[in-house]
């Protein structure tokens, strides 16, 4: 692979990005048996009470933010050829995060005086992320689309935790609010459409074309994808402040064009490709992709039927469970084989008893995984659909046995 003398140049310790990876996995199983426990306020729209609150930021912070945190500590350095500005300075704000976030996370559900302080924590861990990856994109020698939309992502999720903290001081009775539902609903947009999707976004365009092996595929699309995305993001965000209803309406429209554009984009990178069979979690991860496209086409078209907080909590959440969720299970499900093959085996190729990377991981389960996976997604459709708590409890305990077994699979590739 043409990638690994750029990758021995910059190789992280390996420790800084399992060090994430492990703790999200645990938050990640922690969130879903939590929620297995929720069917009655879940499949009836109740979302805003602490102990989903804390379900939601185990969910977002302890999972996708870590995971994600980890994942550019090894792919940012590789993706941009300029390695980590500071390891050190990584393993210390891994331990503020990881404290920050599990603090912040309980304290929503049982000590809400204390989520000002907690929150302080999780923020301060964040920044140190920001100032890492700010001191490490600056050493790049040329800049590029990933550059852009890594980059806006990383704003976005400044934006997202600043927000939070406000919203964490009203929480807490330090700060009355007025506008408290405006601060949510920016806090929300921001951090799922502007972190998660745009990172997403960025990424894309180095790991798609690396694990299908396509070649001569056009990026032109690349800046109209995101200047459309973000004038989307502005639109809609510029609503919940002024109560426009159509700067939403025109939000969610250019929101669903920028992803039907991103979507078109992947396909033709995928159609330029020279591995003939892709890897069935890289598939699953190209199944996110279209479910996200689906969603953003019920969010555009929801915007001019109903405006009602049931119907876009249901929205938020399966747009955080089959785009961000799967997307990550789908990646990570390649990229922890090969970053442990690659710092375990990579020097001892072609001696004997060293195991391909398809060995390390077991295809066969991940396959089942992920079709459970999806299955459980259309029966939270259903379960929202009609209401059935009942029907959602069972669905959600089949995914929370999902979630743990996966969690564990990946955890095992490193006894490997």
């Amino acid at each position: 692979m043409n990638m690994m003398p750029g990758l021995a140049k910059t190789e992280t310790n390996i420790k800084l990005p399992f060090s994430f990876i492990i703790y999200s996995l645990v938050a990640f199983s922690a969130s879903q048996i939590i929620l297995a426990f929720s069917g009655d306020f879940m499949a009836n729209g109740a979302f805003r009470i602490p102990t989903l609150w804390m379900v939601a930021h185990f969910l977002l912070l302890g999972w996708a933010v870590m995971v994600a945190m980890g994942a550019m500590y090894q792919l940012v350095p590789v993706a941009f050829l300029t390695p980590i500005w500071n390891e050190t300075f990584g393993f210390i704000q891994f331990a503020v995060t990881a404290i920050g976030i599990t603090s912040f996370a309980l304290s929503l559900a049982f000590f809400p005086k204390l989520t000002m302080v907690a929150s302080l924590l999780t923020v301060f861990g964040i920044l140190m992320f920001l100032f890492q990856m700010a001191m490490t994109m600056k050493k790049q020698a040329e800049k590029n689309i990933m550059t852009l939309f890594v980059g806006t992502a990383l704003g976005c999720l400044l934006l997202t935790i600043l927000l939070g903290m406000v919203l964490a001081a009203s929480v807490s009775g330090h700060l009355p609010l007025s506008n408290h539902l405006a601060v949510l609903k920016s806090h929300i947009l921001l951090g799922v459409a502007g972190w998660f999707t745009l990172l997403i976004f960025g990424f894309s365009y180095k790991m798609v074309p690396m694990f299908s092996l396509s070649h001569g595929f056009s990026m032109k699309l690349s800046k109209p994808i995101y200047i459309i995305y973000m004038i989307g993001l502005l639109s809609a965000i510029i609503s919940f402040w002024t109560n426009i209803t159509p700067a939403f309406q025109l939000g969610m429209l250019l929101l669903f064009v920028s992803f039907t554009m991103f979507v078109s984009n992947m396909r033709e990178i995928i159609n330029k490709r020279l591995k003939k069979n892709l890897d069935k979690p890289f598939i699953f991860s190209l199944i996110a992709i279209i479910i996200g496209w689906i969603i953003h086409l019920v969010a555009f078209i929801a915007s001019f039927i109903s405006m009602s907080p049931f119907v876009f909590g249901v929205i938020i959440y399966l747009y955080i469970l089959g785009w961000i969720v799967f997307s990550i299970m789908g990646y990570l499900y390649k990229i922890v084989p090969f970053l442990w093959w690659t710092h375990k085996y990579s020097k001892e190729m072609g001696k004997p008893n060293v195991p391909t990377l398809k060995q390390l991981m077991n295809e066969k389960l991940g396959v089942i995984l992920f079709i459970i996976s999806l299955q459980c997604f259309l029966g939270f459709v259903v379960a929202f659909s009609y209401k059935l708590s009942s029907f959602y409890t069972i669905i959600q305990c089949i995914f929370a046995i999902t979630a743990v077994v996966f969690s564990s699979t990946v955890v095992n590739i490193l006894r490997k």
